[in-house]
């Protein structure tokens, strides 16, 4: 059961860095009373300089994400980010939760080795940026509510990571199947449109 809840956190936090990147980093910082002293990577650079680069682009992302020139910049840069800040995320929740927060929710958690941890949070968080983006381009740009909803999930998926995991993996598992329902309309929209290109073949005259 240890593991299972440890394995729904990761996913949690994975997911979170698949809506955003630099927004749930921010707020893994806020929560961790020692900043991002768990977080691999940024614990080496100075916590001020930390603060003002995810803080910068934290409002871009809730800001920028409204407009369509905001959205076409944003994909570029979380598909080039996502797969690192989805490890970055599950790693930093299967120490966290291993030490001082294991022992306030009253649960033991267990975890993968972190190698197989940043794996996990990497192609979790890459395959609902490769959904987010397949939308965008369809739908050439995301509505206003689905980036609100794209916020609102990444704040709560880094919530949930922490104070309850299981919760937070079960939505993750929710964005999962919707990541599989989205390749098959994908599949069948590409197949109809390239069918419909193609020029039909002429009859031959009797």
């Amino acid at each position: 059961m240890s593991t299972l809840l440890g394995i729904l956190a990761i996913l949690s936090a994975a997911a979170a860095a698949g809506m955003r990147i630099a927004l749930p980093l921010l707020i893994v910082g806020l929560i961790q009373g020692q900043l991002w002293s768990e977080v691999p990577l940024l614990w080496r650079v100075n916590p001020q300089v930390v603060v003002a680069v995810l803080t910068s682009w934290s409002l871009f992302e809730l800001f920028g994400s409204k407009k369509l020139l905001g959205q076409r910049v944003l994909q570029i840069v979380q598909l080039l980010f996502t797969p690192l800040v989805g490890a970055m995320m599950a790693i930093t929740v299967a120490r966290l939760l291993t030490s001082e927060l294991a022992s306030q929710l009253e649960m033991d958690f267990r975890f993968p080795p972190l190698w197989v941890v940043g794996a996990i949070g990497s192609l979790f968080a890459l395959a609902i940026r490769l959904v987010a983006i397949g939308w965008f381009f369809r739908l050439r740009g995301l509505p206003f509510w689905v980036t609100v909803l794209e916020d609102l999930f990444s704040v709560g998926l880094v919530l949930f990571a922490f104070k309850a995991p299981k919760n937070g993996g079960l939505i993750a598992i929710l964005l999962l199947w919707i990541v599989v329902r989205s390749s098959t309309a994908w599949r069948t929209w590409f197949l109809a449109n390239h069918s419909r290109d193609q020029p039909s073949e002429p009859k031959n005259r009797q």
